[in-house]
């Protein structure tokens, strides 16, 4: 499960005594020196006597694990699918719904939070189509959750929508998760248009945050391509301006270019713009295609097999290593790539999206494998096939 999951899974309500919905931290270990039962919840999977005063709420594999009345408070038995919860990780409850989300799951490597799903861009194949409505609750959210979630946390990721939009929230956004969590890496997903404006990249820079990194998307070195790529006029202009205002401002910029049937033909051409014009970026992502919201919907028009653009790839990443520039392939699965780009591959599917296929079981490179979306399989490569080294 992805953070800030807005789809709920239902409990079943044993007792409550809160109408509103809160966000507390799973705990399964009791100690009695903890300060923060009030902001917790606690996971029974083994049956008790009774269940211990102070906490939140209580989450129960099965009402029969306690042997007398539930303790006063918000207690709820947790569905099957459920059960993944545990120690640390971070739900939200919504006690009239008796549902629950899951924001943050510490065993995870993939925690992102979406902060809005506004956007001023409508990319052809975006995975989360934007709406327009106040979604402020989304930051308020986050900032709540903010510390609860481990110091320990190797990377959280800000997605959208388009996470620029907030322009000061996201500059305090920021400024907490420094606080909260300063071993933290933070990456944003932004069409990198906002920042065209560069008392806004001023302000990301001015946070000082320690490990900071914004993914800025570039489908095309053609205006008008990247635009028609983007659906909206004039965006090619402000991702650029956006991009050399951060560095500017020594804010660390990745590019991503998602390879698709409108993308692949220029990707050579588009890797010596960046070579020439944007070398001092921090890294390059060329990416596989996710077939989800608009993709699915313009399939006919997007899907391409990436054995049928192994020539632009491969041009295109031999321009960039050669410039110096850090680059990865995100999203192909290894069989669907040439030897020589092997060493680019990257293990990037989120792991509550990541499968593999049948095929996969037997394959001497599979740990080496970044596999498929688990919307991958509308349509497939033909050449998937197992390595047998």
């Amino acid at each position: 499960m992805p953070a800030l999951d807005l789809s709920s899974a239902g409990l079943k309500a044993l007792s409550t005594r809160s109408s509103e919905p809160f966000i507390a931290r799973v705990r399964e270990h009791l100690d009695d020196t903890s300060p923060a039962r009030e902001q917790e919840v606690l996971l029974v999977r083994r049956p008790t006597a009774s269940l211990p005063p102070g906490f939140r709420g209580y989450l129960l594999w099965d009402e029969r694990l306690v042997s007398s009345s539930p303790a006063p408070g918000d207690t709820y038995v947790l569905p099957p699918n459920l059960r993944y919860l545990a120690d640390g990780d971070v739900v939200r409850l919504h006690p009239e719904r008796e549902a629950l989300s899951t924001l943050y799951r510490r065993a995870s490597p993939s925690n992102t939070f979406l902060v809005t799903e506004r956007c001023d861009n409508h990319c052809l194949m975006c995975s989360q189509p934007p709406r327009k409505q106040d979604d402020s609750w989304l930051v308020d959210e986050l900032m709540q959750a903010l510390p609860l979630i481990s110091p320990e946390t190797r990377e959280l990721g800000i997605t959208g929508g388009e996470p620029s939009l907030l322009k000061g929230r996201l500059v305090a956004l920021l400024a907490q998760m420094k606080q909260h969590l300063p071993r933290t890496a933070v990456h944003i997903l932004t069409n990198g248009r906002g920042f065209a404006n560069p008392e806004l990249a001023r302000a990301v820079a001015d946070v000082q945050h320690p490990d900071l990194m914004l993914g800025i998307p570039l489908y095309s070195d053609l205006p008008e391509e990247h635009d028609y790529v983007v659906q909206a006029l004039g965006a090619f202009d402000e991702t650029v301006r956006g991009i050399l205002h951060l560095k500017r401002a020594r804010v660390r910029v990745e590019l991503r270019c998602v390879v698709h049937a409108q993308t692949y033909a220029r990707l050579p051409q588009l890797a010596e713009f960046i070579a020439r014009n944007l070398a001092f970026v921090d890294h390059v992502a060329l990416m596989g295609l996710e077939l989800m919201g608009f993709a699915k919907t313009n399939l006919g028009l997007l899907w391409m097999d990436p054995l049928d653009y192994q020539p632009q790839l491969s041009a295109a990443v031999r321009t960039l290593s050669r410039a110096g520039l850090e680059t990865s392939l995100y999203n192909h699965p290894l069989c669907t790539l040439p030897g020589e780009l092997h060493p680019f591959a990257r293990k990037s599917i989120s792991d509550w999206k990541n499968l593999y296929a049948e095929d996969c079981e037997r394959c001497t490179r599979r740990e080496d494998c970044g596999g498929f979306f688990a919307s991958g399989f509308v349509k497939r490569s033909r050449g998937i096939q197992p390595f047998v080294d």
